[in-house]
């Protein structure tokens, strides 16, 4: 894993049509400064209201991840996170003019492309991370979810 932030090197642009909300949306990725972190920023809303990527802020999980921050609701937004996280960007403002990113092929594939021809710069901050330190369980058994997380020295996900 990298131990410095990163950001893209320039802007890219995608457009389509949302899953849920069939919304034609485009969608600009701009780099960010150090310690931003991933924000989705509404432009077709006034003020152009930011809604951070944190999992505090999430409303809706029940067609997708909905965020909601400052008035401003983001729907699906979990193929956009996944193709973030898996090129470790930290820092980025996703502008959208629409409730939803579009959907592409439905899966994150398109992202990482545009991303990556868009170029991944180093930033001089650091990472911060989560270290998990012991054994954590969150178990629903109405909803027959149960999660664990244990203490590794690698990123892991089974």
């Amino acid at each position: 894993m990298k131990v410095k932030q990163h950001t893209i090197k320039r802007q890219v642009e995608l457009s389509g049509v949302g899953l849920h909300t069939g919304v034609v949306s485009n969608m600009t990725f701009v780099p960010a400064p150090p310690n931003h972190g991933i924000k989705f920023q509404r432009v077709d809303l006034e003020g152009r209201p930011t809604v951070d990527a944190d999992c505090d802020l999430v409303v809706d999980v029940s067609r997708g991840t909905t965020l909601e921050q400052n008035g401003a609701r983001v729907y699906t937004v979990e193929h956009v996170l996944a193709a973030l996280v898996g090129l470790e960007i930290d820092n980025v403002l996703i502008q959208l003019d629409g409730p939803e990113p579009p959907i592409m092929d439905g899966s994150s594939i398109q992202f990482i492309e545009v991303l990556e021809d868009a170029g991944l710069e180093e930033q001089n901050a650091l990472r911060r991370f989560f270290e998990v330190q012991e054994s954590i369980q969150y178990k629903d058994a109405s909803r027959e979810v149960e999660m664990v997380a244990l203490p590794t020295d690698n990123y892991r996900v089974t």
